[in-house]
């Protein structure tokens, strides 16, 4: 998981209090650490880019599976240190780990001062002003109702060009393996209205690519033509709208249930030149006897289908996707049809997770739980099987030129820029390494590919 820090419009000022975010886990939870930071920072707190400046340290914590909750533990305890160390006076433990065992966790954290649930995270500032004035109050839980408004104060912590939207809050499916409807409850949409506006703002401020997240975006809309026929709210018509803001170059939509992508959404991402030709499709198994024990409501042949009118209307598409290895129960025969599709599909992305049995959910009440070493093999045969296919994909772009938008110097070195391509989202998928050539962070500029990486592409700048 990734470990963010909030801090990208943070000021540094001697008489105001100093705020510092560690944001874990997916960017759902990050834009939850934005609105927290530009809540304190309307009420006249310093977000601060280094933790040993800040008087008060906000971990926003990601209880998903057990490595993300190893990591939220971990990343507390040693912000915990802090009280010893430096000028740390608080530590507010905030998010998904918080919410989902409450109590359990204020007993086994005494370090910590403050326990805000992810139904009150957008009531920080209230929060820490009450317990500034002597409130003893420690523990703040609510059920998750909470939705953004345009009008919502958020700091973007991404580099300037680009910015996460989120269009929804919880999930209407109930998947064997998954916790976050336990955690974030059911699906809450927004309106378009409301998330055109943010898109303009956002626009405004210099975003060139919006990232729409939600959990699960083919359901956006659902629970709002519900409550209303008339509703306008659809994943086809939220699209349709994004596409008309101005200043907007890419839009790029994350976790897409492949059981909601219709023709006319292939379509219209066919034919709009902002929407970015990448299918985030999380498929989570192939074998129709473990995805009906997972809860997941498409056969083998239903995926195949929305697969292959992908790739017929679409040949340039990306498809990236994600497995789950070592479900209870799953047969040696059944993970092997996992890597027969694999090498049959070809796509061009693939995440992999080995199962994690996690409590109250049917998952981890199922008999027959695999054991570790075996998920552990049969994620490392996934992986391999997959990096050969990437390293095959990424050598036929040898040659191509291709519209890269630029985010700053190599991670590895700054003797190289780096940025993306339409055909890789930020942080999860490689990057383009430009070794001859210049630009400024965030132009969008014309890049000749002269060789590729594993996960990386290579090239110089020829406009």
């Amino acid at each position: 998981m990734k470990n963010t820090n909030v801090n990208n419009d943070a000021k540094k000022s001697s008489s105001k209090q100093k705020v510092h975010f560690v944001s874990l886990g997916c960017p759902k939870n990050l834009v939850d650490s934005e609105i927290m930071a530009g809540t304190l920072m309307k009420e006249g707190y310093d977000v601060v880019a280094d933790e040993n400046d800040a008087e008060t340290v906000i971990v926003n914590t990601c209880g998903f599976i057990e490595d993300s909750k190893t990591e939220s533990i971990q990343k507390i305890l040693e912000m915990a240190e802090l009280k010893k160390t430096g000028q740390l006076k608080k530590l507010v433990v905030a998010g998904c780990l918080t919410q989902r065992y409450k109590n359990d966790l204020v007993d086994g954290l005494p370090e910590a001062d403050l326990f805000v649930g992810s139904g009150e995270f957008q009531n920080i500032a209230n929060i820490l002003k009450k317990n500034n004035a002597g409130d003893t109050q420690k523990t703040f839980f609510n059920l998750p109702t909470y939705l953004q408004e345009e009008s919502t104060p958020r700091v973007n912590s991404q580099p300037g060009h680009r910015a996460y939207i989120k269009i929804s809050e919880g999930c209407m499916k109930r998947c064997a393996f998954c916790a976050i409807p336990l955690i974030r409850g059911n699906l809450q949409s927004r309106t378009i209205p409301n998330i055109v506006a943010e898109a303009k703002t956002l626009a405004a401020q210099g975003v060139k690519e919006l990232i729409i997240i939600s959990h699960d975006f083919t359901d956006y809309g659902w629970d709002l033509r519900r409550k209303n026929p008339e509703a306008k709210e659809s994943p086809v018509e939220l699209l349709r709208a994004l596409t008309e803001v101005d200043g907007i170059q890419w839009i790029r939509v994350l976790y897409l249930y492949p059981d909601g992508i219709t023709p006319e959404m292939i379509q219209l991402i066919k034919n709009n030149k902002k929407l970015v030709k990448y299918f985030d499709m999380p498929l989570q198994h192939i074998n129709d006897e473990v995805l009906k024990k997972m809860n997941r409501k498409m056969t083998r042949n239903e995926i195949e289908t929305v697969l292959f009118n992908i790739r017929e209307q679409i040949p340039e598409a990306v498809i990236r996707t994600q497995f789950i290895v070592g479900f209870p129960g799953e047969t040696q025969e059944q993970f092997e049809e996992v890597l027969q599709f694999l090498t049959e599909q070809k796509f061009d992305r693939v995440g992999c997770f080995q199962y994690s049995p996690e409590e109250s959910t049917p998952g981890g009440k199922m008999d027959q739980q695999i054991d570790e070493e075996t998920k552990k093999q049969r994620f490392e045969a996934v992986m391999e099987v997959q990096q050969n296919i990437s390293r095959e994909k990424h050598r036929k772009f040898i040659g191509q030129t291709m519209d890269v938008l630029v985010e700053g110097y190599s991670e590895e070195t700054e003797l190289l820029l780096q940025g993306r391509n339409s055909q890789q989202a930020p942080d999860i998928d490689g990057v383009v390494l430009i070794n001859d050539g210049q630009a400024q962070v965030g132009e969008m500029v014309k890049v000749k590919i002269t060789d590729s990486l594993e996960y990386d592409l290579i090239g110089e700048i020829v406009q």
